[in-house]
Parts: structure tokens; sequence; C-alpha cells
């Protein structure tokens, strides 16, 4: 009888000795398992936080964004929009006839502005108390709002610098007032209003406007009247 009993005790024991060794088999295999996933989470975070950094600084490379401030691009941009502008634009090429670039105020590089260019390295400017000519070209321009120029004046634009107008001619602090704009002040192109969402659009050039002005034959020595 007592040899059944410890039988029996034997029997129970080795059972617990079992459950337990299944039981620490399935806790090992678990942490395993848990150690494995909590690696590739580490992994996945890791990766995710350094490609979101490289397209942080992808995006801050190529485009910036610039508050319009006063009413000198009036009608076409007023006073607090957001201007998405394109860092990249000219470094392959250069700026076009009518292109709307923001650039360090030639006066105040702390500064930067936004105008339209008018004209190109060599170009030949002038101005009646209304009109521009580029090159002996009227231009038949459709973006001002009010033609105004404070006198009939002429330059000639340099070689590496531009003659930058406003749209708003009345208002607008110019090349009329300080000559040309270095291509090293450029910072880039404006190619679309961002903010307010309901002024979004891209930003036109009207390059039809300049398709008649032809390359100027005269020296670019930079005259400034």
């Amino acid at each position: 009888m007592s040899g059944e009993i410890e039988q029996q005790r034997v029997q129970r024991v080795n059972k617990n000795v079992i459950h337990q060794a299944s039981l620490e088999c399935l806790i090992e295999r678990y942490s395993e398992v848990f150690t494995l996933k909590r690696s590739h989470l580490a992994r996945e975070i890791v990766e995710t936080v350094a490609l979101t950094i490289l397209i942080f600084l992808t995006i801050r490379f190529v485009l910036q964004s610039y508050h319009v401030e006063g009413a000198s691009m009036q009608p076409g941009l007023t006073s607090d929009q957001y201007v998405l502008v394109n860092k990249t634009a000219y470094l392959f090429r250069a700026p076009e006839r009518g292109d709307v670039v923001v650039f360090h105020a030639p006066r105040d590089t702390g500064k930067d502005y936004i105008k339209r260019v008018i004209g190109l390295p060599g170009d030949v400017i002038q101005t009646d108390n209304a009109n521009v000519w580029v090159n002996g070209i009227k231009l038949d321009e459709p973006y001002i709002a009010q033609k105004y120029n404070p006198s009939g004046i002429s330059w000639k634009v340099p070689t590496n610098s531009y003659f930058v107008l406003g749209d708003n001619r009345l208002v607008s602090d110019d090349s009329r007032d300080w000559c040309y704009v270095p291509k090293d002040f450029m910072v880039g192109k404006a190619v679309a209003v961002y903010w307010p969402v309901n002024k979004w659009g891209v930003v036109p050039t009207y390059s039809p406007v300049y398709s008649k002005v032809k390359a100027s034959t005269a020296a670019a020595n930079g005259t400034c009247s």
C-alpha cells in the first residue's frame, strides 16, 4: 500500500517537473520572440526617423517659404500671402524675363525682396512715365496694377546682374531706385502661393509678354542713370 502511495507521489512530482520545464521553455520561447520583435521595432523606428530627417533636409534644400509683406507685387501677390520658393531653379540655368524671384535686398542683404525679372545681363531698359521697353521692345504688361514710372530713364544691365520691378509700380522699391540685383543675391524662383488656401495657385511668369524681346548686342558694362 505504501509502495503505491510512493509511486503516485513520484508520478505527481514528475508531472510537476514536466509542467515546470514546459512552462520555462514556453517563457523562453516567447522571450526570444519578444526580443526579436522589440529589436525589429527599434530598427523600424530608427529607419523612419532617419528617413524623415532626410526628407526634411531635402525639402529645406530645394524649397523655402517666403512671407509676402507689403503691396509691391499687387495685384498678383498680396500682403500676408506665403509663397514657395524653388532654391534650385537657377543652379543649372539663368533667371528668365518674367520670373518672379526672391533675392537679398541690395541695400540691406539681411532682408529678402520679391520682384519680377524684367531685364537680363546686357539688356537695355528704358522707361517713360508709364511704359517699359526692353531692347527697344515696348512691354504690354497685363500683370501690373497701374502704369507708372517716376521719369524717363535708361539702364544697361551689367554681366551677372538683373533688372527687377514690382508689379505695383506706384509703390514698389525696385531697380528703378537701386539699379540691379547680382545673380549671387538670388534666393530662388517663386513658384506657387500656398497660403491662404483659397489663394493657392502657380505664380505666373507671363512669358508671352517677353517673346518678342531679343538679346541686346550692346556691351553689358552696366550703366545706372
